[in-house]
């Protein structure tokens, strides 16, 4: 029984670097709420500190299935700052 493994198709692409891009953009922007949040994994955050783009970018590429654009149109709406 063969088991397939995850390839993470953004890592090397075109598209992924505009991802990624993005979502610095946003992070950097005052108008979104991008505050870091809490990671479990001591193993890659020493801190158990996980940024805003290193978050995202992990769910896209762990998630194939996701259509970017709508999950950054989406992330858009939801972190955006009212007043």
């Amino acid at each position: 029984m063969s088991v397939m493994k995850k390839r993470n198709y953004l890592v090397d692409s075109q598209e992924g670097a505009q991802i990624k891009h993005l979502l610095r953009l946003m992070e950097s922007d005052q108008s979104f709420n991008t505050e870091a949040s809490y990671s479990a994994n001591s193993m890659l955050h020493a801190d158990h500190v996980i940024s805003f783009t290193d978050k995202h970018w992990s769910y896209l590429n762990n998630n194939p299935q996701v259509d970017p654009a709508h999950y950054l149109a989406n992330l858009r709406l939801m972190t955006r700052v009212r007043n």
